[in-house]
């Protein structure tokens, strides 16, 4: 409805001769709008765009200092992980170095007990070689008691079947003979 009310006032206007009636009093109200309005831009300026601005000016200062931040933080991160890399390599070369040494110290330890038992391994073989002579010894004793058991054995029964003194001596010599200087002289 209203569309026709201003459709008629042109029409009406047009009446007149004017389309568009331009008077004192719309000039002075479209004056009067315009101040009004340039005074509420100003207001709302003051008032609200400013404040905004400062709002947005801190934010993007907050932001700014928080990507700044950031980057130190990464900076420093990335300071510490190379000094971590490094003690890490200096921890695996002193790693490295006591294995190094504790395999020096094995193969040491290892030719000491191997020296070790060669040398017990000889002083038992010495003890061994001279347990046996000392048994050689023994035997070769114990064979000449036999001997001389048995001369004694052989001496009485040629006394007593009364055997001359030549056939005493002869079983004398041949026992001798058989058993041998060397029984006699070891």
């Amino acid at each position: 409805m209203k569309g026709y009310v201003v459709a008629m006032q042109m029409v009406l206007a047009s009446s007149e001769g004017r389309i568009f009636g331009l008077d004192a009093q719309l000039i002075h109200d479209a004056v009067l709008l315009g101040i009004n309005i340039f005074i509420i831009f100003i207001l709302a300026s003051y008032l609200l765009f400013n404040p905004a601005r400062k709002l947005f000016k801190k934010r993007q200062d907050k932001i700014q200092g928080d990507l700044d931040a950031a980057a130190k933080d990464k900076e420093d991160a990335s300071a510490l992980v190379a000094e971590y890399e490094k003690k890490l390599a200096e921890i695996n070369a002193q790693a490295e170095e006591i294995l190094a040494d504790a395999r020096k110290k094995a193969k040491i330890n290892e030719a000491n007990i191997i020296a070790a038992a060669k040398e017990e391994a000889d002083v038992i073989k010495r003890r061994a070689e001279a347990d046996i002579e000392l048994e050689k010894k023994r035997a070769l004793e114990d064979i000449k008691l036999e001997m001389i058991d048995i001369a004694s054995v052989l001496a009485k029964s040629a006394v007593s079947a009364e055997m001359n003194v030549d056939i005493q001596e002869s079983l004398v010599d041949e026992a001798l003979n058989q058993m041998g200087d060397s029984t006699w002289q070891s």
